[in-house]
């Protein structure tokens, strides 16, 4: 007795289709196609989650450095005067901060000037 794959195989070409609704002309009906624009999608999906840390943090440090450069000090001086004065704060804490409080920044600004003055 053989075994019928119609269902199976429906199914399969139903969720792939459906993965490549969106796609212009073949790219959404075609099987081989749908198959291919799909795995070009999961590719950049893949590599634009990595991206999208990266991107963030970059914004961040912008961010600080603005904000840091408004009260008379660069990025790295003020993140090397928080290293040095044992502050644990993550740079998306950091740019918070600079954007909805820029009194804690201030202070974090002046932790960061004293605990450079003292280590020179």
């Amino acid at each position: 007795m053989r075994v019928k794959t119609n269902v199976p195989r429906a199914k399969k070409k139903r969720r792939i289709r459906k993965a490549a609704k969106g796609g212009v002309g073949g790219r959404s009906k075609l099987l081989r196609t749908a198959k291919e624009t799909i795995a070009r999608s999961m590719r950049y999906a893949y590599i634009g989650r990595k991206e999208r840390k990266r991107d963030f943090r970059r914004l961040w440090i912008e961010r600080i450095n603005a904000a840091a450069r408004m009260r008379g000090v660069t990025y790295s001086v003020f993140i090397g005067g928080l290293i040095k004065a044992g502050v644990e704060v993550d740079r998306r804490a950091l740019a918070d901060l600079a954007v909805t409080d820029p009194g804690a920044f201030d202070r974090l600004v002046e932790v960061s000037r004293e605990a450079l003055s003292a280590s020179a």
